[in-house]
């Protein structure tokens, strides 16, 4: 039989977690381990530095006539700080602005037009489709005069696809082709993977990012992407609102039922 110092006492503990005076005792006593540190301080951390990173950056994408406007919400150094980072910006995509619109290409001019233009910049290529009933197509076709105007410094080309590829299914088209450095370093085929007959120039602009053709931070794509925000909010306040009030009529009409 083993001596009373030897046995091991079962000792009651309902909640090892719990800040309680007998659960101190048992940890200064080795009987359970330390508590772990509690996550929410690093929690409330991250949400202040997600705060602080998106009042910084409150003023991202816009444009010098939505500046000129917040003279009065906001500080006059740091507002002309933008001011001059978007002169800035707005400068040096006006330098490299060289395309502007969408180069319809044949099969003799591919290679120059494409893959030996691609060692200067990425170049985005459309394969279309030969019938008109091809809505996927047709959505894309207007998308990339959209992104070749706007993304003057990149490259925009279309070509149809069975004149660039022999017997290309048209079931295929459109199909998106990136080249970088003459090799193709990215391939869509239809939109389906991208949002469809609802893709937007959110998608493109995605694309772009993807494949290093802009930044993330690039105004064009951020001005975008709050706007889109910004419509969401909207979106969503007025369905609130619709909600609101489908509720008050239905009150309204149960008291009714009482009179």
């Amino acid at each position: 039989m083993a001596a009373p110092a030897d046995q091991r006492i079962a000792v009651p503990i309902d909640d090892p977690n719990a800040d309680t005076e007998w659960n101190d005792i048992l940890r200064k006593h080795g009987i359970i381990p330390e508590k772990p540190p509690s996550p929410t301080p690093m929690i409330e951390e991250a949400i202040l530095e997600g705060r602080r990173i998106a009042h910084e950056n409150r003023l991202e994408g816009k444009e010098l006539d939505e500046l000129d406007a917040l003279e009065d919400d906001e500080d006059e150094d740091f507002l002309e700080q933008y001011r001059q980072k978007r002169i800035q910006e707005l400068n040096k995509l006006t330098k490299k602005s060289i395309h502007g619109s969408v180069y319809p290409i044949s099969k003799p001019d591919y290679a120059r037009e494409v893959t030996e233009a691609s060692n200067n910049g990425p170049v985005f290529v459309n394969l279309t489709s030969a019938l008109g009933t091809n809505v996927e197509s047709r959505v894309l076709s207007e998308l990339w005069r959209q992104a070749a105007k706007e993304y003057g410094d990149i490259k925009f080309c279309e070509i149809r696809a069975d004149k660039a590829i022999e017997n290309y299914p048209d079931r295929n088209c459109p199909t998106i082709l990136v080249y970088k450095n003459g090799d193709i370093v990215k391939q869509i085929v239809t939109l389906m993977t991208i949002g469809g007959v609802r893709t937007s120039m959110l998608q493109i602009d995605d694309l772009l990012v993807q494949v290093g053709g802009v930044d993330t931070k690039d105004m064009r794509v951020v001005k975008r992407r709050r706007e889109a925000e910004d419509a969401k909010d909207d979106k969503s306040a007025a369905r609130g609102v619709k909600n609101g009030n489908l509720r008050h009529a239905t009150v309204d009409d149960d008291d009714d039922d009482w009179d």
